[in-house]
């Protein structure tokens, strides 16, 4: 029986994170330069947006490339850059035949101008899909985000526009990158590694985290569905008991 017949559909999270590690381990493995490995990791990235998209989660964010990796060897990260550019347009009919909309956050001026001409071309060709949000993390830093939107607070509050007072939870979300989107309920990671790697530090405040060992060119759409099973197995307080969450779901 495949894990896709154990999902509640009726009790999916509405935005899950991913952050897609092992790509060099996986190259590395196979004897092969790591920029393979990236490549390879292109039909997981494929069969993850599918699956997501056939069950009906809302929104689903890939962490592809954060501010630290700018600091790879050039070649890696030049590599990285072609690879992006190459996926976006093969990708195209994918995303349009699965009405996936396509979004990026991040400090996206960093990307070099063709890069970021083709981002913003596939966000515009699919901004009229609706089925799923499928949301691209591209030179992004969670403490970059947030410096940021201390910064835009800050100049607000100073033009008056804003009181000290005033200033809340719902105020820090407001100008982060994610503004127009629920904080993800599950976030995955991949190759065994049990960190966050400064990737929606503030939005993951509540989120389920869930490890697996597969490298990310090895990961598939069974293992998507593993993942929302085992979120599905788990009791969600947010500070409560459990006598009165159990409470909570009988009214």
């Amino acid at each position: 029986m495949s894990f896709k017949d154990k999902i509640d559909l009726n009790r999916l999270p509405r935005h899950v994170a991913v952050i897609m590690d092992g790509n060099g381990r996986w190259a590395k493995k196979q004897g092969r330069l790591r920029t393979f490995g990236h490549e390879s990791g292109v039909t997981s990235v494929r069969e993850t947006a599918e699956a997501a998209a056939e069950l009906g989660i809302e929104n689903l964010t890939l962490y592809a490339f954060s501010t630290e990796n700018w600091n790879r060897p050039r070649h890696e990260v030049e590599a990285l850059m072609h690879l992006l550019i190459r996926t976006i347009n093969n990708e195209m009919k994918t995303l349009n035949q699965n009405n996936i909309r396509l979004f990026a956050i991040g400090n996206l001026k960093a990307l070099n101008k063709n890069t970021y001409k083709h981002l913003l071309k596939a966000i515009d060709d699919t901004k009229t899909n609706a089925r799923m949000n499928l949301i691209l993390a591209l030179s992004y830093s969670s403490h970059d985000e947030i410096v940021e939107a201390a910064r835009e607070i800050a100049q607000k509050v100073k033009n008056n526009e804003l009181a000290v007072e005033d200033i809340n939870d719902n105020t820090i979300s407001k100008h982060l990158y994610t503004k127009d989107f629920p904080d993800p309920e599950l976030l995955i990671r991949t190759s065994g590694e049990y960190r966050i790697s400064n990737f929606l530090m503030w939005q993951l405040a509540y989120a389920e985290l869930y490890f697996t060992p597969k490298l990310w060119p090895d990961f598939r759409r069974e293992d998507f569905y593993e993942a929302i099973v085992n979120f599905q197995c788990r009791e969600r307080r947010f500070g409560r008991t459990s006598e009165q969450v159990s409470e909570k779901v009988k009214l």
